[in-house]
């Protein structure tokens, strides 16, 4: 499997020119009838290979752990992150492999973040003001992790893990300093994920033609924000107590129609599918409570599934008019459309 950041080092070695390049592009744009823009790709699985690579770490990196962790957790801790280093050292830095880069680096900041638990944490886990203060200790530590991992291996969701954990540092400052207000929390998470958003734009549009990594970094940080954005909003509306009005559906609705008209701008499907569980769980539990008790989730199911194919189909036709009603300084910053024909 070959990726346009594969293409670019070609083109960057001598082996294909720039305009071969294009050309290839735009050659398959057509067989696709899709300009490439609106693939979202990002490297995932290189091939079946990675699946295997990915369970001999993960049988090698859990069966240590639990050796370790029956005489002392901060060693088996300790140990865990180090293999997972090592592992990407081989995996990652040297035979560029997708998966096995995702879970060694979520195992890496996992082991970093536990590992700093053991240190500065407690025993008893309800919430003082020790197992808060080991709470900020541990995701500031992991943030570094991130950063160093980073900086070595450039592995993209890497940028969307450190954010988030440095996000949890944020939160896990203000709930320590308001450890017993919800509103003040709801309202932080909001604006991490306005933050995480913000950074998914700015990388996307350091890449508007969706060609080198940078695109890839986006992408996961556009499936971390939108919950983050939904969420304080849900449950401030009172739905995860209980409070299934109408009033409160019809907002998660129009939230996701919000959500969805941005996506189409931006033409990242990922931020409008990250939050996709909310307004199906709002509209089952509409049609629920009017009766459709038993067929309410298939129902919405059906509706959801019916919307969104209805909507791939004509993605590009909704883009042309939705981009044209940006100002152009905006559009300059988001992938271009097609012109209708």
């Amino acid at each position: 499997m070959y990726t346009d950041e594969d293409l670019n080092l070609a083109v960057k070695k001598g082996i294909f020119s720039t305009g071969s390049v294009e050309e290839f592009r735009h050659l398959i744009e057509s067989s696709n009838h899709s300009p490439s823009v609106d693939e979202e790709n990002f490297r995932l699985v290189g091939g079946f290979n990675d699946i295997f690579i990915v369970i001999a770490c993960a049988l090698l990196l859990f069966s240590s752990l639990w050796v370790l962790n029956s005489f002392d957790s901060s060693v088996g801790y300790f140990v865990f992150s180090a293999l997972s280093w090592g592992l990407a050292e081989i995996f990652v830095l040297k035979r560029k492999m997708a998966l096995p880069a995702i879970m060694l680096l979520l195992a890496f900041i996992g082991g970093i973040f536990m590992l700093s638990e053991s240190i500065f944490g407690v025993e008893n886990y309800s919430y003082n003001a020790d197992v808060g203060y080991s709470v900020i200790a541990s995701t500031a530590l992991s943030a570094l992790a991130a950063y160093c991992h980073w900086r070595r291996f450039n592995v993209p969701i890497t940028v969307a893990v450190g954010t988030s954990v440095g996000l949890a540092f944020l939160v896990a400052i203000v709930q320590s300093i308001f450890p017993y207000n919800t509103d003040i929390l709801l309202v932080a998470l909001f604006l991490c994920g306005c933050i995480a958003f913000t950074c998914a734009m700015y990388w996307d549009s350091s890449d508007i033609t969706r060609t080198t990594r940078k695109s890839d970094i986006a992408f996961w940080l556009h499936l971390l924000s939108a919950p983050l954005i939904i969420h304080p909003i849900f449950w401030g509306l009172g739905v995860l107590d209980g409070d299934e009005s109408v009033g409160s559906m019809l907002l998660i609705v129009i939230l996701y129609v919000l959500m969805t008209s941005i996506s189409i701008a931006i033409d990242r499907r990922a931020f409008m599918v990250s939050s996709l569980i909310y307004v199906i769980y709002a509209l089952s539990s509409l049609i629920e409570n009017y009766g459709g008790v038993g067929y309410s989730f298939a129902l919405t199911g059906v509706v959801m599934g019916a919307s969104l194919l209805l909507l791939s189909i004509y993605w590009q036709t909704v883009r042309v008019h939705f981009v044209g009603l940006l100002p152009m300084r905006i559009q300059g910053y988001v992938p271009s459309v097609l012109s209708e024909k």
